[in-house]
């Protein structure tokens, strides 16, 4: 089976064209070439990271596609974002990457070569540049020709209407990158389920675990930025309480700063006030902003080459946090420090877990809130402590904002911490609305602190250390932003 070759995509209402105009559309266009010494940002970090996967593999052929378009409504498509491993091993990021496939072709002794198979620019003498609707330049921007993304890439480039050649007739070994273009898997016969193909998944998610300098610094800037959106903020408070739907205008504030400074946000923002916050995944936003409750803002920006900052900090929209609020507030604070003191190189990544949700427990049983011991409801057989915080309490950090999420539990979740991981530490509390073991002050609450960190020789540097973090310092930030 081979891939179809790469076609118009009209609308059904577009105007005829006739030949003369047709004719006059392929003649006096001036030649667009891109600067020739434009490369992809950090150009020299990306053949190291294909040598890496090529060690792994040897002898075999490697695909890794970029994605589809996906089909919003009608002939309007979802912005698109390529798959985070695709852009580990070639540093493409843009929405032109679409279809696009990095496939590794055995080598003999040498590894492997990199062959990138895409769409070029639209030719002048045909229609495709003004007729085509999904890829004509006329419509969504220009690409690159396949010369200016090998010099962009330091790869080999192919027509993407070649690839369908590539995989017709007898085949070596091969590895696809399942689940991310279906015209992929269909072509190359994928199965349901193939141990080979998840071994290529996992494997390409641990080779990210630990991050270079220059992926430290990538997620530094998305950091900083998703500082300044939450200054934003804060600063639009004012205006946001008193808009009938103000949570989603917190998120059009953060989302600004997201576009403005970066590709966009990491993830749908998470603006929840007073009982949303105790939906763990709240993205509706449509609630009013009461000035008695809290709002808890869960927010990135991911930056142009794709990595990403997760933050989440929670305010009293009043600038004040009442004696309940701070209690819980608190509790979430001091779990998350105890969890963050553990973070160093050679600690099990479940450590910093284990050390909050003691807290939580611990500060649960003094509430008089569970009806058992902290002791007992820590144990394996028990966790009656999690009815009220639920969830893990962070994750790796990278180009996905849930990062390395493939990898094999012996090297992320049972594994050991090294220097140069990124990861999260969020503790919450989520205490329902109509939870009946609580006292009445104590509903509705939802609280959750999260900042990322980087594992260093000695401990762990908190990337995210421009937010403030205690009680007493959210109330002073806030109230100098809105002076």
């Amino acid at each position: 089976m081979t891939l179809p070759p790469t076609g118009l995509n009209t609308g059904s209402h577009d105007l005829p064209v006739s030949p003369a105009l047709a004719s006059f559309m392929a003649t006096s266009w001036a030649a667009t070439p891109l600067p020739a010494d434009r490369r992809v940002p950090g150009h020299d970090r990306f053949p190291g990271r294909r040598a890496r996967l090529s060690a792994a593999f040897p002898g075999e052929r490697l695909i890794v596609p970029a994605g589809r378009l996906k089909v919003r409504c009608n002939d309007l498509d979802y912005r698109f974002r390529p798959h985070s491993a695709y852009v580990w091993l070639t540093g493409l990021t843009g929405e032109d990457q679409a279809d696009h496939v990095l496939v590794l072709e055995p080598a003999g002794p040498e590894g492997h070569e990199p062959i990138l198979y895409l769409r070029p620019r639209s030719p002048r003498d045909g229609g495709e540049f003004y007729r085509d609707r999904r890829y004509g330049e006329f419509w969504v921007g220009s690409r690159p020709d396949l010369a200016e993304a090998a010099r962009l890439t330091g790869v080999r480039t192919e027509h993407l209407d070649d690839l369908g050649k590539l995989l017709a007739g007898p085949q070596p070994p091969t590895r696809v990158l399942a689940g991310t273009d279906p015209l992929v898997d269909e072509a190359t016969g994928r199965p349901s389920e193939d141990h080979r193909d998840s071994e290529l998944a996992a494997v390409l998610s641990e080779l990210r675990l630990v991050k270079d300098q220059w992926e430290i610094g990538q997620l530094q800037l998305a950091v900083d930025h998703t500082v300044t959106g939450f200054e934003d903020v804060v600063r639009a408070l004012p205006t946001a309480l008193r808009h009938h739907r103000g949570e989603r205008w917190i998120e059009g504030v953060f989302d600004l700063r997201a576009r403005a400074e970066g590709n966009g946000t990491s993830y749908t923002t998470i603006a929840a006030s007073g009982a949303h916050a105790c939906v763990l995944h709240w993205i509706r936003n449509d609630g009013a902003l009461d000035p008695n409750s809290l709002l808890l803002l869960d927010a990135g920006v991911e930056t142009d080459t794709l990595y990403a900052a997760d933050i989440t900090r929670t305010l009293p929209l009043s600038g004040t946090f009442t004696p309940v609020q701070r209690q819980a507030y608190d509790l979430v604070l001091a779990a998350q420090s105890a969890g963050i003191a553990t973070l160093r190189p050679g600690a099990q990544f479940r450590d910093f877990h284990r050390a909050a949700m003691r807290v939580i427990a611990e500060g649960l049983a003094d509430w008089g809130v569970l009806p058992v011991s902290a002791e007992e409801a820590l144990a394996e057989d028990n966790g009656l402590y999690r009815r009220y915080t639920l969830c893990g309490s962070g994750h790796m950090l990278g180009l996905d904002y849930h990062d390395c999420a493939k990898s094999r539990a012996d090297r992320y979740l049972d594994g050991t911490l090294e220097e140069g991981m990124v990861l999260t530490v969020e503790p919450g509390l989520y205490l329902q609305p109509d939870d009946e073991t609580l006292p009445a002050e104590l509903r509705g609450l939802g609280i959750r602190i999260e900042d990322d960190l980087v594992i260093t020789a000695d401990g762990a540097h908190l990337m995210s250390g421009a937010l403030p973090r205690t009680a007493t310092d959210v109330e002073s930030w806030m109230a100098n932003l809105l002076a």
